[in-house]
């Protein structure tokens, strides 16, 4: 068995990592060669030299190291060279996808969640005697190398079916039937998921970059997304290839504590809202979580749409966990779990008469004018919630590639999933 994998070959004139790893697998196939599986890696969505969607890819593959290398650069060379701010990286190795060096998934694994270095990247290739070549600075070997472990790395895995557009075609509107997606997608649900948007009638599945994509089906089980992909009335692909994926995993995110997070970074962490939420210009909903000492401001940006109605519902006293990656100071939720809500609020006190009681002074409680009854203090009243305990998410429309669906299940309280 060989695997090649490849990474940033994605580029503004609409080249993509996926399309070019499913010629690499077709041209394999073509020469009579078998392709069990090909991977579709999304690495750490908050890495600043990220592609569009951060995705490396591998291919498997029982040809000899020296073809799959020699198909491999070719397609790059030809449709993906360096330029355009693009940096490609290729990584070959023979042997069992997954008995790579555990170096080699420990990398896998951190590229996920933390940063690597283009140098340890090549290091640690050339120490365990693996096929490499970059082109620009390389830095796409990065993403190839933690692809390649992505196998023995990784337990939990998704699927994901991609068409493609010949290359006529690439730069006009996409024909695809919005119908024949939502029959399709419905019929499939919730085994695929985030084909499409119930809500605001977006075909989820169907880019709208120029790119060689016609569409993507998403879900937990090959035969599934095949499904999906045959319902679907559209003009005629040039290809189609099913990938394994780390896709609506969460793979992304580490737990820790308020004070401990950083820039850069995807977490999971718990705290205690502490006031009010706030919509600001442009309808974006700010937060902030406190949790001794510590407090993180969350927010729900105007592309997550009725997500931030579930933010705006939060209320001082409110226990919650948060998810998502954090850019300046800042949480930018994709999830969260309400643990506890506060259920009361104070409030001046109505005088057994019916009449509402009024300040007799500071310090000094309220008084009723019309019978002189007096309370010392304000009283606790019980408030209607818009929120139950629980996850809740940003809808398909606004959902990252890796930010796991709560349709998935495995979640540690009730949920609440958007479709």
């Amino acid at each position: 068995m060989t695997v090649v994998a490849i990474d940033d070959t994605d580029s503004r004139a609409g080249m993509c990592t996926t399309y070019v790893a499913a010629r690499v697998a077709d041209a394999l196939e073509e020469r009579g060669h078998c392709v069990p599986r090909t991977l579709l890696v999304r690495l750490n969505p908050a890495v600043e030299h990220k592609t569009r969607g951060n995705a490396a890819l591998a291919v498997h593959t029982d040809a000899d190291v020296e073809t799959a290398v020699a198909l491999a650069r070719a397609e790059i060379e030809d449709g993906a060279a360096a330029g355009d701010d693009t940096n490609p990286g290729l990584v070959a190795a023979p042997g069992d996808p997954a008995a790579a060096p555990e170096a080699v998934a420990d990398f896998a694994r951190e590229a996920v969640r933390d940063y690597h270095r283009i140098e340890d990247a090549a290091a640690l290739a050339a120490d365990a005697g693996y096929r490499t070549a970059g082109w620009g600075n390389g830095r796409g070997q990065i993403g190839a190398l933690a692809a390649l472990g992505a196998w023995a790395a990784f337990g939990e895995w998704t699927y994901e079916r991609i068409a493609y557009r010949p290359p006529e075609r690439r730069g006009t509107d996409r024909d695809v039937d919005v119908d024949s997606v939502f029959a399709a997608a419905e019929r499939a649900y919730p085994t695929a998921w985030d084909t499409v948007d119930r809500e605001t009638g977006d075909p989820v599945c169907v880019p709208h970059t120029p790119g060689p994509l016609l569409y993507g089906i998403r879900g937990d089980d090959p035969a599934a997304v095949r499904d999906v992909a045959a319902g679907i009335d559209a003009e005629p692909a040039e290809r189609v290839r099913l990938f394994h994926t780390n896709q609506g995993t969460d793979a992304h995110l580490r737990d820790a504590a308020l004070g401990d997070v950083r820039d850069g970074y995807a977490y999971r962490v718990t705290g205690t809202v502490a006031d009010a939420p706030e919509t600001r210009e442009g309808g974006h909903v700010f937060v902030t979580l406190a949790d001794g000492d510590a407090d993180l401001p969350c927010a729900a940006f105007e592309p997550t749409k009725r997500f931030r109605d579930r933010v705006r519902a939060l209320r001082p006293g409110d226990r919650i966990t948060a998810c998502g990656e954090v850019a300046r100071g800042t949480l930018k939720l994709e999830k969260f779990a309400v643990r506890s809500l506060d259920r009361t609020e104070r409030v001046v006190p109505t005088c057994d008469c019916g009449r509402r009681m009024e300040s007799a002074g500071a310090g000094q409680g309220y008084r009723c004018r019309d019978c002189g009854a007096e309370t010392p203090g304000k009283v606790e009243r019980a408030v209607e919630r818009d929120l139950e305990r629980g996850w809740y998410e940003v809808p398909p429309v606004a959902r990252r590639h890796v930010a796991k669906p709560l349709v998935r299940g495995g979640f540690d309280a009730p949920t609440h999933p958007e479709r």
